[in-house]
This record gives C-alpha cells, structure tokens and sequence, in this order.
C-alpha cells in the first residue's frame, strides 16, 4: 500500500476519535529541535590547546569518520538536517569556535570566532542556541570552576560565560532567532565533602556577576542546568538540582532539565509540569540514560514518551526548548544525530495525535475509559502518519534515509584519518 493511502486511512481512524491530523501535523512543523553540534566531533571542539576532554565527560568509541574540522562538522550536519523534517536549530559549545590557528583562550572568545558558524545558520534558516565551555581546559583541570576557591580562577570563567552571553546576544540579533544559552559546570568532589556550603555560596556570588549585564530576552535566554552526579563528582555537585531550581526561581533563568542527570530510575517528564507552574520558560536536554550512563542516541522508548506527551498535550510547546544532549562514537555520528531527533519529532508527533477523549475521560472520573483509550493509542497507524509527513517534507520515510548515510560513509567519512 503506498504511503497516500496509508495516511488517507489512518486521518479516519484518528478523524474517529477526534483528531484533527493536518492540524497537529502544522504544529508539530512548528517545534525546533537543537541537534548539540558535539555529537559530531567526540566533543573535541577547535581549540588549539591540545587538551583531551575532560569535566568528567566520556566518550565510548572509535567509529571512524569524525568531524575535524569546522567545514566537515557543517558538511556532516547538512546532511543530516537533509534527512529530518521540519527546520531546526544547532547548539553551540564556546570551543566551536574558529580561532584562525591562534591560541585564544576562554576568557577572550568573541563573536566574530563563530561568523562563520552565524552565516551557515543564515543560509539554512536555522537558529543556533550557545553553552560556555567550563571543561576540558587547564584551569578546570581540579574539577571546579565558578565555585573554585580561588578567586582569580572565579573570575576567569564568569568573564567566559560573559562573553558567552554575549555570543549567543549576538547569535540572536543576527538570525532573528531568540539564542538560549546555558550555563553547565562540572564542579563537585568525588569522594564525600567536609563543607558543601561554600562552594554552593561562591557559585552563587558567580553567577550572579555572569547574569548582571541585561540582555534582551529576544535576543539572549540563560538557563542553568543541575546534575545528581558526574564522573569525579559521585558524592557531591555543586550545581544540584535544588539549588539551580531555586537560582532558577530568584533570578528568572530558565532551568534546564536534563533526561540523564537525575537519578538512573527518575524520568524528568513529571517535573516539566511542576516546574512551568513557577518559570515562564524551561529548557530540556533530551538523552536516554543507560545505569550510569547518561548519554546515549534518543530511542523512542516509554520515557521519551512520556517527555513529549507532556510537553504537546498540554500545549507546552512555545514554553518548551527542546535540545539533544547524547555522543556516541560506537556508531555512524551522522545516523545518531539523525535516529534522536527522528524520535524525538516521532515521539512529539505520536503526543499531538493523542486523541482529547482521555482528558474528557479522566475530567469525568471515568478512569476505566482513560485506561482504555491509552492503551488503545499504542496501537493508533502513527507510523502512516509519520511516512506522510516525511515525505511531506521532502526527507526520506521510513529507514530509506539510512542509504543516504551508508553512502555518506563510504564516499566522505572514509576517507578521514
């Protein structure tokens, strides 16, 4: 059966239970999502340090073909993006940026080393979103940043993530496309610490003097994003999630819920609703924790359901900045990029199809009928309607796009060292 008829007998049966598939299909048309460039490169950006990552961040494999240069990187996401529906957004880190082979150090970045990042935004429509790099970097080497005890080390990464702001300010005005930038640090102790007070209250006084310059929210949104644990922060992190949630409250950022950095049996999709009820905006990093790793490719699994139904059935989608956080090197870089933020739209567009009689259901205590109904989703032709779209959008249905890959591979990653 071809694909118009697949779809054409799957609006009936949606039409049914009273949804309106063109319409949902516009709004999902309407949600970016931020594919995070480090997925291409192992997290190495174009520094000129010669460092190796740190800030305990890991990255498993050795699939050949890496991005090793800012050219190959875009080359790679071109075609990606070419196999997406939909117009999306890249998110930045600071050591992106392209320094003519000069050794600029963080605390000097500015927006013209990521020119010509802005102008391949422009030519495809996209909006890029920012992160300071507070990693990976001699004065991180301890585990500490804006809460390090030194104060001259404090003072080098706020004027980072100054200047960070400033980037994305700049990232805004020139695409016309609102940046959000966000604020992670990697601080903690492995083992258990004598006084978890002074550092929270140090990154406290930091952040505060990183956010002092207003920046227009059209141009600039900040977030900060809290984690339970790291590698060489097991037993304490500075940034918890209490204190960011509260930083969050006080100062009006965005707080960014993060899919790996709660514990591994806690989903985020509960929080999404706690906490809009107190910020106006949130920002997520989607990932697929595995035990105690954090960052695998997205799959379309229960959690990441449960993630988008929270934000598409309660209209979440303008409050709601969607952004991928996952690096696997154990696969194709450019086929991860490309089965995440495929689930993720998958997974949105599954939420949005969601038929209305489950909240009427539950409206009237008819908790037998919710029941009913969402178990009777899992099973609704969304696959039709997906292929549909896809083809809608001019990008590959179903597994086709994995050829584009496959020949990707063979004529271009290949031939990287």
């Amino acid at each position: 059966m071809s694909i118009a008829n697949s779809f054409s007998l799957a609006q009936e049966r949606y039409a049914a239970l009273g949804v309106d598939v063109e319409h949902e299909l516009k709004t999902l048309s309407t949600i970016p999502i931020s594919l995070h460039c480090w997925q291409g490169d192992d997290v190495g950006g174009f520094e000129n340090f010669g460092g190796t990552l740190g800030g305990g961040l890991a990255v498993t494999g050795n699939y050949p073909g890496k991005a090793r240069t800012p050219d190959e990187l875009r080359a790679d996401l071109d075609l990606t993006l070419s196999l997406i529906p939909g117009k999306h957004r890249l998110n930045l880190h600071a050591f992106y940026g392209e320094f003519g082979g000069k050794m600029v150090d963080r605390d000097a970045i500015a927006p013209e080393h990521f020119k010509s990042w802005i102008a391949w935004a422009k030519k495809n429509g996209l909006g890029l979103d920012f992160n300071p790099t507070c990693f990976s970097h001699p004065k991180a080497a301890d585990g500490f940043t804006l809460s390090h005890p030194d104060k001259s080390i404090r003072q080098f990464w706020i004027e980072h993530c100054i200047r960070s702001r400033e980037i994305g300010a700049a990232m805004g005005q020139a695409l016309g496309k609102t940046c959000v930038t966000n604020v992670w640090i990697p601080d903690g102790y492995k083992d258990t610490p004598a006084d978890r007070v002074a550092p929270r209250a140090r990154l406290a006084e930091s952040l505060d003097a990183v956010f002092k310059k207003k920046i227009s929210p059209k141009l600039n949104l900040d977030a900060v994003e809290p984690k339970l644990f790291g590698i060489g922060s097991e037993s304490y992190v500075v940034g918890s999630h209490e204190f960011y949630l509260g930083y969050a409250i006080t100062r009006k950022k965005l707080l960014c819920l993060d899919a790996g950095h709660y514990h591994p049996t806690e989903g985020i999709a509960d929080k999404i609703s706690s906490v809009l009820q107190y910020l106006p905006e949130i920002l997520l990093h989607v990932s697929r924790g595995v035990r105690w790793d954090s960052d695998h490719v997205v799959t379309l699994n229960d959690d990441l359901l449960a993630i988008a139904r929270e934000v598409a059935v309660n209209g979440f989608e303008p409050r709601v900045h969607i952004g991928l956080d996952y690096f696997d090197a154990s696969i194709n870089r450019v086929a991860a990029w490309t089965i995440g933020t495929r689930n993720m739209l998958r997974a949105l567009l599954i939420a949005l199809l969601e038929t209305p009689l489950i909240r009427t259901a539950e409206a009237a205590g008819d908790f037998t009928t919710r029941l009913a109904l969402q178990e009777e989703a899992k099973t609704l032709p969304f696959g039709a309607v997906w292929d549909h779209y896809c083809e809608s959008q001019g990008v590959p249905a179903g597994e086709h796009w994995l050829t584009a890959v496959k020949s990707y591979e063979k004529n271009v990653l290949s031939k990287r060292n």
